[in-house]
C-alpha cells in the first residue's frame, strides 16, 4: 500500500483520481482549498478509512510523509482562472515550488498535471510534445498558459538540479461526471443549456476544433505515467485524438439530450485556439500502449445522465 497525495483532489479530475487510487488499495490524502473543488465530489469517499481530506492552499508549504504526489491543484476553466488571474499564476508557480520542495525532502515521486494550453493557438497540427507553442504572454489566458509553462520548467530543473523524480503530462480537453455546471467549458456549457432547452452558445462560427477525452481515460493515463521508469520524465500528451468542430459537438449534444434548444453564435474570445488535437505517439509507446477507450457519444451520455441527476432535470 502506497501513501499518495493528490492536490486539487476535490476537483473534477482529482476526485476521479482519488477514487481510482483508493480502489487500487492505496492510502490517499486529498488536499484542496475548494476554490473550484467541492466536498460533494469526494463525499462518498469520506467513510473510507484510507482516505484523508485536508483543507489547504498549495501556495503555502505543507509537511507530509507520502510516497507519491499528483499535483493537480489549479483552476482549469477560463471562467475560473480568469476570475483571479494572479491567484491562478501563484497556484501554478508557488504550488509547484512547494510540492517539488516536499517531494525533494521526502524523496517522493511527483507528477505535474500540465495542459495542452502550453501550446497556445498552435501553428503545428496535431500537437507533438516537441512543439514549443504559440502563447500570448500578456493575453487574457496567459495567467493559466504561462503559469503551467513555468511549472513545467520548475519540474524539469528540480529533476536536473536536485534529482527529484518527476513526471509531466499535458492534459487535453477532458469531460465527464462531476464537471462544474458553471465552469464555462464547452461540454458542460452545452449539456446544461441543452437540458434546460436554452440556446447553445457557440463562439465564433463553430469551425474551431477540439479533442475530447473521457475522464476515466485520463486517469488511466496518469496512473500509467506515474508507473513509468524514473528516467522517463515526459512531457506526455494525454488526450483523445478524435477531432470535432465545436458546432458538431453542439449538434451531437442537442441530439443526445433530445433538446429543443437552438444554436446561437457569439463573438470569439481573445486568444481562443482555432485547433486542438494531441499527437499521442509517445503515450502509446511509453505508457504500455495507452489509448483512449471511451467513444465521444458514450462519454457524453454518461455526462448528460450525471447533469440530469445533479441538476434535478
Amino acid at each position: 500500500m502506497k501513501k499518495i497525495l493528490v492536490t486539487g483532489g476535490a476537483g473534477f479530475i482529482g476526485s476521479h483520481l482519488c477514487e481510482r487510487l483508493l480502489n487500487e488499495r492505496n492510502e490517499v490524502i486529498c488536499l484542496d482549498n475548494y476554490f473550484t473543488g467541492s466536498k460533494q465530489n469526494i463525499a462518498h469517499l469520506l467513510s473510507n478509512p484510507y482516505f484523508e481530506l485536508i483543507r489547504h492552499d498549495v501556495t503555502m508549504p505543507i509537511f507530509l510523509e507520502v510516497d507519491e504526489i499528483y499535483n493537480l491543484a489549479c483552476p482549469a476553466s477560463p471562467v475560473h482562472y480568469q476570475y483571479n488571474p494572479i491567484k491562478t499564476i501563484k497556484t501554478s508557480v508557488m504550488g509547484a515550488i512547494n510540492m517539488l520542495g516536499l517531494a525533494k525532502r521526502i524523496h517522493a515521486k511527483i507528477l505535474q498535471a500540465s495542459t495542452s494550453e502550453v501550446y497556445g493557438d498552435p501553428d503545428v497540427h496535431p500537437q507533438p510534445e516537441s512543439y514549443w507553442g504559440n502563447v500570448n504572454p500578456i493575453g487574457i489566458r496567459s495567467c493559466y498558459d504561462e503559469g503551467k509553462r513555468c511549472a513545467e520548467s520548475l519540474f524539469i530543473n528540480y529533476n536536473k538540479q536536485n534529482t527529484v523524480k518527476i513526471k509531466i503530462i499535458r492534459i487535453f480537453n477532458t469531460y465527464g461526471p462531476r464537471m462544474h455546471p458553471n465552469d464555462g467549458r464547452v461540454v458542460s456549457n452545452f449539456i446544461v443549456q441543452a437540458l434546460k432547452n436554452k440556446p447553445l452558445t457557440v463562439f465564433g462560427n463553430g469551425s474551431q476544433t477540439r479533442s475530447f477525452q473521457y475522464v476515466s481515460d485520463l486517469v488511466e493515463g496518469m496512473i500509467r505515467m506515474m508507473g513509468t521508469r524514473d528516467k522517463f520524465t515526459g512531457p506526455v500528451n494525454i488526450g483523445n485524438p478524435g477531432e470535432y468542430k465545436i458546432l458538431e459537438l453542439a449538434q451531437k449534444i442537442i441530439k443526445l439530450t433530445k433538446s429543443k434548444s437552438e444554436i446561437i453564435f457569439m463573438p470569439l474570445p481573445e486568444d481562443d485556439p482555432t485547433q486542438r488535437k494531441p499527437d499521442i505517439t509517445i503515450a502509446k509507446k511509453e505508457l504500455n500502449n495507452w489509448n483512449p477507450k471511451i467513444p465521444l457519444e458514450e462519454g457524453l451520455q454518461q455526462t448528460i445522465n450525471y447533469f440530469k441527476k445533479s441538476l434535478n432535470l
